[in-house]
């Protein structure tokens, strides 16, 4: 880990990579437009290098979620986090549905929505016309998280499918904010 100090007088921590023939960075404390200097090299970097870089692991476990994935209903770690198994930092629950903190937040507000009740539900696409009412109620939820957690505004996804970059094949909704998101995502 190197801290660089910016002309803006922020500092910056990064962690550097080998990726590809080039080095990557992952910029730990800002995101802003940035020329690193590391020994002899000069590495510029955007805010699109450092966003590509941060999500790189987000879509080598979606690609290696969706190998393994089977419609089997076999539990997820979503289901452990149900069962009480695997603790959760719970912000909302009621009889259908849970929403806790992401373990591996991407904004400083990151919170999942999920269905208590799987009922096949593993990605959006394989939403049935008898679930109309609980996907209802899983946005409604995601709206009052977002509006309790992020009042000055948030953002909502649900990722599906390997090239949406689901890793966690039970429905779930992402109520990210408490930052200026920026567009387009992904």
């Amino acid at each position: 880990m190197v801290k660089f100090w910016l002309k803006a007088l922020a500092t910056v921590t990064v962690t550097s990579f080998r990726l590809k023939g080039t080095y990557g960075f992952h910029a730990l404390s800002t995101r802003r437009l940035a020329k690193y200097y590391i020994g002899a090299s000069k590495v510029v970097t955007t805010r699109s290098n450092i966003s590509r870089s941060m999500s790189s692991d987000e879509v080598a476990a979606a690609k290696a979620a969706a190998e393994r994935h089977k419609d089997d209903g076999a539990p997820t770690v979503f289901d452990n986090i149900l069962s009480g198994k695997w603790s959760s930092d719970k912000v909302y629950e009621d009889d259908l549905c849970l929403a806790f903190r992401d373990i591996n937040p991407q904004s400083p507000v990151h919170v999942l929505v999920i269905p208590k009740n799987r009922d096949g539900l593993t990605q959006l696409k394989n939403a049935r016309d008898d679930q109309k009412d609980i996907l209802g109620h899983l946005l409604y939820v995601a709206k009052s998280v977002g509006e309790k957690e992020c009042p000055n505004g948030y953002r909502i996804v649900i990722n599906d499918g390997e090239h949406g970059a689901q890793s966690v094949y039970h429905l779930h909704l992402h109520v990210m904010g408490g930052r200026q998101m920026s567009w387009p995502p992904g």
